[in-house]
């Protein structure tokens, strides 16, 4: 009996030691010396690391020209320190909240009609058989994504034009009166969301494609034998596996819709619209541009910083969210 109690203490010495780290004589490695060992592969990745410095984060010291009156041949250094002046000047403008409230009703807009089609979108094509067809439709749909956004809504425009459009050519056709679209502050909304269903519907598409297709076949085939139903298989399988693309899009698509510029300034004019309709769409960044069209470089730093804030806060609670919705 005693013997064998010593054998297994003796076999079970053997496995702590052959478990521990250090029975081979590898020691832990201190910071440098993993340095040393990675030196090549940090190697590569200092060019990247030396952009990310100089052109991301030093610029950031920049944020100090929002609270001074910055004076370019004097430098943000130099210039007169104004604290939060042109907080207050932004908050008592009348255009304000509007400027605010179209910020985040365009990004809110941009979410609930950009997000549901491409997935809608990617689905029908998953199901197409005929490989040429589909190659072709997937062709069409994003080649507006890899065009200019300026040549889509000069395209845009002219479609829509009250006189020779052939939005307008259809209505007339049926017996109705041209619309002038672009004059009448009830379809901005409407035109701006349409414009970007239009640019990103294709390319949205390709990207759940791809995350459709790394799905195991194995979860469909078993849903096959058991009955389910599509609708199921989609509220079940489909969109429970594609949530971590879905959350990405999200997020992105979110903060792209709160920093877009470009496609209401090539659909309605550097006037974002009529100057005194109510609807207009001056956001943030079109603040932003009209400040620094002025020179008043640190009011529109502000305004900068305030559009992070927004976009912060809501980055923020999509992650928290996406914690609890996302499937990994």
């Amino acid at each position: 009996m005693t013997s064998t109690s010593t054998t297994a203490k003796r076999r079970f010495s053997f496995r702590r030691k052959a478990a521990s780290p250090l029975a081979d004589g590898h020691h832990k490695k201190t910071f440098w010396q993993r340095v040393y060992r990675d030196r090549y592969l940090l190697l590569l990745f200092l060019p990247c690391l030396i952009y990310y410095i100089l052109f991301k984060y030093v610029p950031m010291w920049g944020v100090l020209i929002s609270f001074k009156d910055f004076k370019p041949f004097i430098g943000f250094m130099g210039s007169d320190w104004v604290g939060l002046k042109h907080y207050v000047n932004f908050f008592s403008n009348p255009d304000a909240w509007r400027i605010i409230r179209n910020t985040l009703f365009l990004g809110v807009y941009s979410l609930v009609w950009c997000f549901p089609f491409p997935i809608i979108f990617a689905l029908a094509l998953n199901e197409v058989t005929r490989t040429r067809f589909k190659k072709f439709v997937q062709t069409i749909s994003y080649m507006p994504h890899f065009l200019s956004a300026v040549v889509v809504c000069g395209m845009l425009v002219s479609f829509l034009s009250p006189i020779r459009g052939i939005i307008n050519t259809i209505i007339t056709m049926f017996g109705g009166e041209a619309i002038n679209f672009l004059s009448s502050p009830a379809w901005f909304r409407t035109i701006y969301v349409a414009s970007e269903v239009w640019q990103t519907l294709g390319w949205g598409a390709i990207v759940y494609l791809a995350a459709i297709s790394n799905v195991d076949p194995q979860y469909y085939e078993a849903a096959k034998v058991d009955g389910t139903s599509r609708r199921r298989v989609f509220t079940r399988i489909t969109v429970p596996l594609l949530s971590p693309m879905i959350a990405y899009v999200v997020i992105t698509g979110f903060i792209s819709g709160f920093k877009e510029y470009t496609s209401i300034i090539g659909i309605f004019g550097e006037t974002m619209g009529p100057a005194d309709a109510p609807g207009r769409l001056n956001t943030m960044v079109g603040f932003i541009y009209d400040a620094l069209s002025t020179n008043n470089q640190g009011r529109a730093s502000a305004a900068a910083l305030i559009l992070f804030a927004i976009i912060l806060v809501v980055t923020l609670l999509n992650l928290q969210v996406s914690k609890k919705r996302v499937h990994y």
